[in-house]
């Protein structure tokens, strides 16, 4: 936990304390079968002593001393709900921070004639917005007007600009994309908290929360304990009757809920939505605990080229001069058609010319006309004062302005863009007075550092493998430079599908990471499917996780997570396990001295009287899930350590500490509560 300070903040603790109350209610505790069982036994007490109070029945005990146990036993319950509370609590701070993000996005909204700069969160279905270049569409929509070139990264992604237009099949655009150039009209198609943004707030407040197959089997195992003292708490009765010793109805229940593992029940929720929320701290939004536990055991990584290996956004890196041009010249030609372009790639070109000793300041701009780049013409440029035309665009735009005015593509620059394609990079044509100039070369950029990071999980046994659609030879030296242990090229949507469904035949474990939507088929088979926050929403809908950082080596953390999740809950059983069996043995010995003075010799911890004992174990019970709620919430730290290691751990720190807390803090509670006894 980044921030243990935040974890108690008043705010916090009183939002939780009322999320608490709240769900004292059988039917969500029922979810919880410890818990709910805990709740039928206090509300017997409750009956209990009122029947005894009306009819004067003195032989359940005293009035005070019951109602005192009853008191302890709801504070037990209110403690247990107040972990998974405080949890949950601090997931919907964070979905406040995800709604203020939303209403501070800005729509053109078209009212008749006129225009108003409204809330993207109040856009409703039908309504008709405006954007233009540099605009970030508000809402999934249809264009009904004019074209444009659009990133759309977010959907496909791939880096290279789009053109969508009115009409056929090119016309609908999605919220989050970004408008490159020209001018739309959209109708929003979307209702209103139908955006995956609205989706992903109801996650992040826990709505949508499954049970883990872990966490079941657990869940059973604890149930098996809880029957295995049912059986002990009834058979105390006859046997108390036989040896003439009498327990109480309340000494029962109250015994009863202190022999049941509450404290791991109490705590089982609060530790699969603290791993949600650790998750969530590292921008991880998560669909359910069991993703991040399965996280935890991950052997393959199937991760997307474009936008999640590589930036996304190619940049310029190289400028080929035609043969017969002067270099210089050439590049002081490339500016000048860049003058205009605003796209990633025209900045890429303005900054690779200056890291080459050419200032935009010493170009002849004046009188010039800019020609800006068009989704029609696929390219940009500028018309000069001395009458020279210089255009930048794709291959195919510059070589059809080329061969119509009768300057064809040579042999020379042909090769050249063909060696750049063939080495993953695109290609930017240039040409002046309609005659071919050079080449730009763009190439998709790794990002940094992340060969360490591949590095680093490798050590942790995970393998990863790119996908992509690229050519066999692009695929190769990308992953080479990246530093991936395998990768598939030439991808379709099935292959990777195929590819994680052999793996998963193997017995492995299988983790996807991708951002389009070709690669929503295999986000949804994997594992772990976790998409990028810039992806396409088939590709956020199909995973169970979604990356808000667009950082395709999260996993790393994804897995520490997991791997933590699941330690946490091993040690929190452990210690909650032996607690359970110290308190049997720490209690039962007091009951029966009176009756069996030989079990005297038993009762090490010396308590004061039978009655003495049960209260202190009861408050021991319900004072130890709250000093376990900020270890159950931050979790146990990670260590990539052996299960043998692992286990000798916890048997030694949790094991031997959760035999030993009771016989501790039971005798310091006796010795209080026996000054009133």
């Amino acid at each position: 936990m980044k921030n243990n300070k935040a974890l108690f903040s008043k705010d916090l603790v009183v939002a939780s304390i009322g999320q608490s109350f709240r769900k004292l209610d059988p039917r969500i505790m029922f979810r919880n079968p410890i818990m709910f069982t805990v709740e039928v036994v206090t509300f017997v007490l409750l009956l209990v002593i009122v029947y005894s109070a009306a009819v004067g029945d003195a032989s359940q005990g005293g009035f005070a001393y019951n109602m005192v146990l009853f008191v302890v036993l709801f504070l037990t319950l209110l403690f247990a709900n107040f972990a998974e509370a405080i949890a949950e609590a601090r997931g919907k701070a964070q979905a406040d921070s995800l709604r203020k993000t939303r209403e501070e996005t800005p729509a053109k909204l078209r009212v008749g004639k006129d225009m108003k700069i409204v809330s993207s969160s109040t856009l409703k279905k039908g309504d008709i917005f405006e954007c233009e270049a540099g605009d970030t569409i508000p809402m999934d929509g249809e264009i009904i007007e004019g074209l444009a070139s659009i990133d759309e990264s977010a959907i496909t992604g791939e880096s290279a600009p789009v053109i969508r237009e009115a009409g056929g099949d090119k016309s609908s655009v999605t919220g989050g994309t970004k408008v490159l150039s020209d001018h739309i009209v959209v109708r929003v198609t979307a209702g209103q908290g139908q955006s995956f943004l609205d989706k992903m707030i109801a996650l992040v407040e826990g709505a949508s929360r499954q049970k883990t197959p872990n966490e079941i089997a657990l869940t059973i195992l604890l149930a098996g304990f809880t029957l295995v003292f049912v059986i002990v708490c009834m058979t105390l009765k006859p046997f108390a009757d036989y040896v003439q010793t009498n327990i109480t109805i309340a000494a029962l229940v109250s015994l009863f809920v202190c022999l049941i593992p509450t404290t791991i029940g109490g705590l089982l929720s609060a530790i699969g939505i603290a791993g949600m929320d650790r998750a969530l701290r590292a921008n991880v939004i998560t669909k359910s605990g069991k993703a991040v536990e399965t996280a935890g055991d991950i052997d393959t990584l199937l991760l997307d080229k474009t936008g999640t290996i590589t930036i996304g956004n190619r940049k310029a890196t190289k400028f080929h001069a035609a043969e017969g041009v002067d270099k210089d010249a050439f590049i002081d030609a490339c500016l000048l058609s860049s003058v205009a372009d605003e796209t990633p790639e025209g900045k890429s070109i303005v900054e690779l010319g200056r890291e080459s000793g050419h200032r935009m300041r010493n170009l002849p701009t004046a009188g010039a006309r800019m020609i800006r780049f068009s989704a029609e013409t696929k390219c940009s440029g500028v018309d000069l004062a001395d009458g020279r035309r210089i255009r930048k665009g794709a291959y195919e735009a510059i070589r059809r302005i080329a061969e119509e005015s009768g300057h064809p593509f040579t042999k020379e620059v042909n090769e050249l863009v063909t060696a750049i394609t063939s080495n993953g990079g695109t290609p930017l044509v240039v040409s002046e007075n309609e005659r071919i100039i050079g080449v730009i070369e763009l190439q998709d950029i790794i990002k940094p550092g992340i060969q360490e990071r591949f590095e680093r999980l490798r050590r942790m046994g995970v393998k990863t493998v790119m996908v992509t659609g690229d050519n066999p030879l692009t695929a190769k030296y990308i992953a080479e430079k990246a530093g991936v242990d395998d990768y598939i090229a030439e991808a379709k949507p099935e292959d990777k599908m195929e590819y994680i469904k052999a793996e998963q035949q193997r017995g492995k474990l299988v983790a996807m990471m991708g951002d389009g939507t070709n690669d929503a088929p295999a986000l949804a088979q994997a594992d772990v499917g976790v998409a990028m926050n810039s992806g396409t929403q088939a590709a956020k809908e199909a995973g169970n996780m979604v990356d808000l950082d667009n950082d395709p080596t999260k996993l790393i953390e994804i897995v520490e997570i997991g791997k933590q999740l699941l330690m946490t809950r091993g040690t929190l059983t452990t210690f909650s396990i032996a607690n359970d069996v110290a308190k049997y043995f720490a209690i039962v010995p007091a009951l029966f001295m009176a009756s069996i003075p030989a079990l005297g010799a038993l009762n090490i911890m010396g308590l004061h009287s039978p009655q003495s004992a049960i209260l202190s174990a009861v408050i021991f019970n319900a004072v130890i899930i709250p000093i376990l709620i900020p270890l159950a919430l931050r979790g146990v730290k990670y260590k990539p350590i052996g299960a043998s290691a692992l286990l000798r751990r916890n048997l030694l720190i949790y094991g031997l500490g959760g035999v030993i807390a009771p016989f501790v803090g039971i005798k310091l509670i006796d010795m209080f509560v026996s000054i009133f006894m």
